[in-house]
């Protein structure tokens, strides 16, 4: 049995077939998966497929969407977290975090939006799930001036430190398609040597395809779809981790399972 701890189900990707993506998924073996939200405005929608599925969901906003956020939303958040602190599907707060990739973004706006959810899954007592994009060390920073009840520092690619580091506040780190690609040296070498209760399996659905799925841009421009990922993917992307590690898939799952419930203790009951 596997634990998807991070795929966004409720995704336009998937407003065809939403249904039999879960269906095929649970028919795979995925027992369970985390629906991060992004923005206030799908803190609804999030909640209401996890409920109706058995999944799981976090509420958070997004450092993509930090942008097109109202002050407000923040508060929304607050009183989204008191008003469903007893449902047990409510796992954590996520997906927040930082990036420092996509050019353009107001890191300033970001900090403040990621320290005030910090400081929101601390008074709420959850976890987190973490938005990690060329800013581990400032995530880092941030975690030490706001203590949270670990979580998942999400599609994991830091150096061997900031593994550590990770680590050390409690938190796991996500493995997903980019695992399967031969060429992504780092994230296959931290998966190979990482401490046996560090990683944790998820498909970030739609996005991130494994390497089966993935379509070069001259292959799109001839037509080729676009490979959408989705959980049904998670135990083949596992068996790139077993191969890696040397372990069997009973393994793996049980490993991952386990690491997944220490990450978010809510999966236990679910």
């Amino acid at each position: 049995m596997w634990i998807d701890t991070h795929c966004h189900l409720d995704a336009a990707e998937f407003d065809a077939d939403r249904d039999a993506v879960v269906a095929r998924a649970r028919s795979a073996g995925v027992v369970m998966q985390v629906i991060p939200a992004v923005e206030a405005a799908n803190f609804g929608a999030v909640r209401e497929l996890a409920q109706r599925h058995g999944l799981a969901y976090a509420l958070g906003i997004h450092p993509l969407y930090v942008g097109r956020a109202a002050d407000e939303d923040l508060q929304r958040l607050a009183d989204e977290l008191r008003r469903h602190r007893d449902d047990p599907r409510l796992v954590a707060v996520g997906e927040i975090g930082l990036d420092l990739f996509v050019p353009g973004l107001d890191l300033q706006r970001q900090r403040r939006f990621y320290l005030a959810q910090l400081a929101l899954a601390r008074d709420a007592g959850l976890p987190v799930i973490l938005h990690v994009r060329r800013s581990a060390d400032l995530l880092l920073h941030g975690l030490r001036r706001v203590e949270v009840a670990g979580g998942i520092a999400h599609a994991f690619n830091g150096s061997d430190a900031q593994a550590a580091q990770f680590a050390a506040l409690g938190l796991r780190l996500g493995f997903g398609g980019a695992m399967s690609f031969e060429r992504a040296l780092q994230i296959r070498r931290l998966a190979a040597t990482l401490p046996e209760t560090v990683p944790v399996l998820e498909t970030d659905a739609p996005d991130i395809p494994p390497q089966w799925l993935y379509r070069s841009a001259a292959e799109r421009e001839a037509g080729a779809a676009p490979g959408r990922n989705e959980p049904a993917e998670l135990p083949r992307i596992a068996r790139t981790l077993a191969a890696l590690r040397g372990w069997t898939a009973e393994h793996t799952a049980a490993v991952t399972t386990a690491n997944a419930v220490a990450a978010l203790p809510r999966l236990a009951a679910l």
